[in-house]
């Protein structure tokens, strides 16, 4: 993720510390179909959402299905932008991601977990709350 923002930054002549991801998600593609690389940013595939669904209808989060714990999240494109605004309250859900189910891991010297990834923005019609009390979580590997 560093790198691609390095890129970037270098491409475009910005400072790397005035770039954030603006999170697209690519779910009218599977990633497989994909031919070439994108233009800025990159795609990521392979990562599983915790407690919910991907509703490939409304383009947003959804109530799991019964009995499906873990489901596979649609390709993202991380897109650098510079000096990017944060969506409005209530059309997102600030989604942790975690390498490992375990949701834990030591404090690095830095002051961060080294499980946790970064802050995912997915589209939602529901309140944060919901996401947060149901325990929605993004994860890199369901093994290990």
């Amino acid at each position: 993720m560093t790198s691609t923002k390095q890129n970037y930054s270098r491409n475009n002549r910005i400072a790397i510390d005035k770039l954030s991801f603006d999170f697209v998600i690519k779910d009218d593609i599977k990633f497989d179909e994909v031919t070439s690389k994108p233009q800025d940013g990159c795609y990521c595939y392979g990562m599983y959402i915790e407690g919910c669904k991907w509703n490939y209808e409304t383009h947003k989060l959804a109530d799991s299905d019964p009995k499906k714990l873990f489901v596979e999240l649609p390709l993202l494109h991380l897109l650098p932008v510079m000096d990017r605004v944060t969506p409005e309250k209530g059309t997102i859900y600030n989604c942790p991601m975690y390498k490992v189910l375990s949701r834990t891991g030591t404090l690095s010297t830095t002051g961060h977990s080294t499980n946790f990834v970064v802050w995912m923005e997915l589209p939602s019609d529901e309140s944060e709350d919901k996401w947060i009390k149901a325990g929605i979580a993004c994860f890199l590997a369901l093994k290990y």
